[in-house]
């Protein structure tokens, strides 16, 4: 690659500003660069190379949720930003760049850029001084490296393995099947999301790469003497296409992430249930009684399941899986199937896979329409190796696709009485170099946009569902993609290890997807992959996954061996206790849901997130809060029964979840944490919903502040939610020798009943509409 030092400014195009890049004074130009002022925290670099784009369109960018098209946004394309002109002026060699909240200075030689806040003399992020640009003239490989500090700390992307601090490390931005994947040290897993958060001295800002081809970011793992400390993004092929979230806070920087690509879809709200899923049952000869049987035992140990997910298993012949088919001896009748899981109270979701075997009953058609990616050299589907052997991957860049793939869902899932599907082992792994997308009439190299299969496959799922029952919200899931798929669903960890180890880190894993956008997660209860769990391993494991916006127990056992909840009758009690919790909980996470997508608040947060003046706080990687209310701290250790659990400072204090005790912040408490018992705290001043038997009870914690809260209430499934749904406020004040609880919002359909944790005499004052 030639480093790009010098720069030579051009002047404004509109309201960006350009230079010509060059190896030395006297070079000739080998990119241009281009500098925006997108919003007043949001500034923009594109490097152009003389023939162009290497991809002239992307997927990830939707701006205060301007939906893209299939066919992808045009990488020029600034609509749905505020795009302020800036002032420009020039002093030796140094352009500086002015709007209402950002300031650019950019170096001319050596090149480079540094990034100011407004009112600000302190760069909050810089380039490294020495060759901070490098492109290749041979390949589509470039780099760009900034200036790193000692007490910078690294957050995002998306699903890594490993601690929430990402500082040291270095990542591939790749995407495989890595079933059973080691926790702390596996990489690459499942998803390609090159957005690195930055929190320092310097407060905190975002770094967002739109490229979706292969790469790496390195957070400091590379030291080298010739350069000082820096970190570094590395692709092999596509576009340097960067966006600076200046924050300065962490919570600014994600919440203006997520407010970037789309922000996050609002799922119904018996997607928050327990649900269920194995491919042990839909790989069974017997799949359709087992499911009866499963139903049954439901009813037999009090267990209330929301939903039951199909394994492919439903899709087989022989001992391989072929997608929008039915295996009639399993399943003699699939609408009655479904029929019968509904009337049970459980959603049925079956999962889909892209890749059409070699022997796939309708693969003929499927290449005679020409709507699976293609080999550019043969005209032939390239050819790629999947979980059953080998098999061609429909092309969802192609418009023919999405049409055959969208009549799939409709006519052999959703006519049958099929609520959701669940797009499954969609990493693209088409390693053939000369595999061609489609492009919707505009074709490009696989390897430039692998992700954006996965992502428009997600998108295609949504919007399939969304024209069968229009009056709904979709649920729609997806394993793999990149920044833009939450705003079409949910997402998850992948196929975990039944381990300790695992606890500890899908816990870091999964604020880490939080950090990145991606708010409706979760993880395989019990996991997914190795040996069975033992009554303590699932006691904790259902423990640690009850209070996730996503809880679903799946698994795949070579024994055999289906992890269920009554697997071990000895700690039944207590896993039925846990969830017992999360249902309970289910308005106030219902209602953190609704805010995640109506003002990109994740719903679960590393405890930097609401403490972060706390030093001790910004540390703790072994808890999480849910909301702004509830601290969770899963036990994580074998053999424990107790926990510490350092609590930050907060005025009046914390309270115990399940008696009530006190206890005060700043300072780290040792409780008891036996099976079924997950260690859960309450911030003074909360004012947390249940559902009890009462219906809905608020729990109004300590008289501190004179809390108040609000409740999110429609039919838990109207697409209108924005205009149906309704809040309901809560406030407590003092009422002659007591307290009482205000409750507002308009014409409830319920009452809503007070209970008083450290809150003497206590009572619901009045409903007002």
């Amino acid at each position: 690659m030639k480093a790009l030092t010098h720069g030579r400014f051009r002047g404004l195009d509109g309201h960006a500003a350009l230079f010509d890049l060059a190896s030395g004074p006297a070079a000739a130009p080998l990119a241009m660069l281009r500098i925006a002022m997108l919003e007043s925290d949001i500034g923009r670099v594109t490097l152009r190379r003389p023939e162009g784009y290497r991809l002239d369109r992307g997927w990830a960018i939707a701006p205060n949720r301007t939906e893209p098209p299939f066919a992808g946004r045009p990488r020029d394309d600034v609509s749905g930003f505020a795009n302020p002109a800036p002032t420009v002026s020039e002093t030796d060699g140094v352009i500086t760049l002015v709007t209402a909240g950002l300031r650019a200075r950019v170096r001319l030689a050596p090149f480079g850029i540094d990034w100011f806040r407004a009112d600000e003399d302190q760069a909050f992020l810089r380039d490294r001084p020495t060759q901070a640009y490098f492109l290749s003239r041979k390949t589509g490989a470039l780099l760009h490296a900034m200036e790193r500090h000692e007490d910078e700390r690294h957050y995002g992307l998306g699903d890594k393995a490993g601690p929430l601090d990402r500082t040291g490390r270095r990542f591939a931005i790749d995407a495989v099947d890595p079933c059973g994947f080691d926790a702390e040290l596996s990489d690459p897993l499942y998803k390609m999301l090159p957005f690195v958060i930055v929190d320092g001295a310097r407060g905190a800002h975002g770094v967002f790469y739109d490229n979706l081809a292969l790469g790496a970011v390195d957070l400091g793992c590379t030291l080298d003497n010739y350069h000082g400390l820096f970190r570094s993004y590395r692709a092999e092929d596509g576009d340097l296409d960067y966006y600076v979230l200046a924050g300065p806070t962490v919570p600014e920087v994600t919440r203006r992430f997520s407010w970037l690509t789309g922000g996050q879809a609002f799922a119904p709200r018996w997607t928050l249930g327990f649900a269920m899923t194995t491919m042990t049952i839909a790989d069974a000869p017997d799949a359709d009684a087992r499911i009866t049987a499963f139903i049954d035992e439901c009813k037999r140990h009090g267990i209330r399941c929301d939903s039951f997910h199909f394994g492919s298993g439903y899709t087989s012949i022989g001992n391989r899986r072929y997608v929008f088919n039915w295996n009639r001896d399993k399943f003699p009748d699939p609408a009655a199937t479904m029929a019968r899981l509904k009337a049970a109270g459980m959603q049925p979701v079956t999962n889909i896979k892209p890749c059409l075997l070699d022997d796939h009953p309708r693969l003929d058609q499927a290449k005679t329409n020409r709507i699976l990616v293609a080999d550019g050299e043969t005209g032939e589907p390239a050819v790629a190796q999947f979980w059953d052997g080998l098999g061609f991957h429909v092309d969802f860049t192609n418009p023919g696709g999405r049409q055959w793939w969208a009549d799939g869902i409709r006519d052999a899932l959703l006519a049958y009485g099929v609520t959701s599907v669940w797009s499954d082992n969609n990493e693209f792994e088409i390693w053939d170099e000369d595999a061609v997308c489609n492009g919707d009439g505009r074709p490009f190299p696989q390897m430039l946009a692998r992700p954006a299969q996965a992502l428009l496959m997600h998108k295609l799922a949504y919007e399939t569902q969304a024209a069968q029952a229009p009056s709904k919200r979709p649920y729609t899931i997806t394993r793999a993609g990149g920044a833009g798929i939450a705003r079409y669903g949910q997402t998850w960890s992948g196929d975990n290890e039944t381990s300790w180890k695992t606890l500890r880190y899908n816990l870091t894993q999964g604020l880490n997807m939080s950090l990145s956008g991606l708010y409706n997660i979760g993880h395989d209860v019990g996991g997914f992959h190795g040996p069975s769990p033992g009554p303590e391993l699932l006691c904790r494991f259902v423990e640690f996954c009850a209070l996730w916006p996503r809880m679903v127990m799946n698994s795949w056992k070579t024994s055999g061996i289906v992890t269920a909840p009554w697997m071990h009758p000895d700690v039944l009690p207590q896993v039925r206790s846990a969830m017992n919790l999360r249902h309970s909980l289910l308005p106030y996470l219902y209602t953190q849901m609704w805010r995640a997508a109506a003002d990109d608040v994740p719903p679960v947060r590393p405890l930097l997130w609401d403490f972060a003046a706390d030093a001790r706080a910004r540390a703790v990687e072994d808890a999480f809060m849910l909301g702004p209310d509830l601290l969770v701290a899963p036990v994580l250790e074998e053999g424990a029964t107790t926990r510490e659990v350092y609590l930050p400072a907060h005025p009046g204090g914390w309270y115990d979840w399940h008696d009530g005790t006190p206890c005060e912040g700043g300072r780290t408490v040792t409780v008891a944490a036996p099976l079924g018992r997950l260690p859960l705290f309450v911030r003074a001043g909360a004012i947390v919903p249940i559902e009890d038997e009462n219906g809905l009870t608020a729990i109004v914690f300590g008289t501190r502040d004179h809390g108040a809260s609000v409740v999110y209430l429609d039919d838990g499934e109207t697409a209108d939610w924005r205009n149906a749904g309704r809040t309901i406020a809560l406030r407590l004040r003092p009422d002659g020798d007591g307290f009482s609880l205000d409750v507002s919002g308009g014409q409830l359909a319920v009452p809503i009943r007070a209970r008083g944790v450290g809150v003497p005499n206590l009572h619901v004052a009045r409903t007002t509409e």
